[in-house]
């Protein structure tokens, strides 16, 4: 597949021109306020039945935009006993949870993993348990058009919003280190990252594998694919409504998150991306706030990225933004720790 976007070095200087509306910080912090009115009542129902010896798998609820129930897995080594730092997930898009056997990465690594499920999702290629019970005006087919007519009624705020819950969720099982969080996520789920790492002011890592949903304006008018192609379909009949569909788009552009983003950040893109198109990934990149922040660049590839390789980039780059002390005295409580503090300990704490 050819080159289709900027060489990379007017990537490497490549700014973006979206423009941040002027109560974007007033807008999700209402929107926050308003779900936190919510009792967010985490629950944890180990699972036995996954055939998996390594790891301890839990089946995750917990209550996200609107006190609606959102699901996920919980997955931490087995027999583990002390808190260890967490990394929570978010999915790409079209995808839900899937099985409890696809999440063995990084609890294999040490940490404790929470996926969350995706709102409305989860029949493109994995399967997903958790509906979205707000409809929306006439929209495209997909999600990228729901609500796109009002911020407010927009189905990203409602994805984001649950992504926010989903790391509160997560810091509060006994088994998590709240104050060494990282968010990831491929594609839909690196721009939820991008999103969560400005919501949430204290995570210790944002990885943002080829992100969707940066540099908005760009991204519709260059991309000829799916997602950002449904922005297109959707104005091209209603031909009317672009002021008023791009101004909602403002408050979700990743490019705005990017630029309130501290923690340390992971990045990667891949030059021949028709899907989310690099120049977009560079822009949120640019723009990201924060001191300490790389890009994997994965010049022959498309919307797949890295893949694996870059999987073997975080699990390198990751130990030493949660500390090398810490990652160390955690994995030093993993399986054969956790079985000897277990014999000598009266019992687990309970988990709701």
């Amino acid at each position: 597949m050819p080159l289709f976007d900027l060489p990379l070095d007017e990537l490497r200087t490549y700014r973006s021109s979206s423009q941040e509306p002027q109560d974007f910080d007033a807008f999700w912090s209402r929107t926050l306020a308003e779900a936190r009115t919510y009792d967010l009542d985490a629950r944890f129902s180990p699972r036995t039945d996954t055939g998996l010896s390594t790891v301890e798998t839990y089946d995750v609820t917990f209550s996200g935009f609107g006190g609606h129930r959102i699901k996920g897995w919980f997955v931490v080594p087995a027999h583990t006993t002390a808190p260890l730092p967490v990394v929570v997930e978010f999915l790409g898009y079209g995808g839900g949870r899937g099985l409890p056997h696809s999440h063995l990465l990084w609890a294999s690594a040490g940490y404790a993993h929470f996926v969350m499920d995706t709102r409305g999702q989860g029949s493109g290629w994995a399967v997903g348990d958790t509906s979205d019970p707000v409809g929306s005006a006439p929209s495209y087919p997909g999600f990228l058009t729901r609500g796109i007519e009002d911020p407010h009624d927009f189905y990203y705020r409602r994805l984001y919003t649950d992504a926010v819950r989903a790391v509160e969720a997560a810091r509060s099982h006994p088994l998590v280190d709240a104050g060494h969080t990282a968010v990831l996520g491929v594609s839909q789920g690196g721009g939820i990252s991008l999103a969560v790492g400005a919501l949430v002011p204290d995570l210790a890592a944002v990885l943002a594998d080829v992100p969707f949903l940066c540099d908005l304006p760009r991204a519709v008018a260059l991309a000829d694919r799916v997602p950002y192609s449904e922005v297109g379909h959707y104005l091209a009949t209603h031909r009317g409504r672009v002021p008023q569909a791009f101004r909602t788009l403002t408050y979700f552009d990743g490019v705005h998150f990017a630029s309130r983003g501290l923690a340390p950040a992971l990045f990667s893109v891949a030059l021949e991306d028709r899907t989310c198109p690099p120049s977009t990934v560079f822009a949120a990149f640019h723009a990201y706030a924060g001191r300490d922040k790389s890009i994997e660049v994965y010049s022959f590839n498309g919307h797949e990225g890295g893949g694996r390789f870059q999987e073997a980039v975080q699990l390198s780059w990751l130990p030493a933004r949660f500390g090398a002390s810490t990652v160390s005295s955690a994995r030093g409580a993993g399986p054969a720790a956790g079985l000897r503090a277990r014999r000598s300990a009266p019992g687990r704490r309970p988990v709701r």
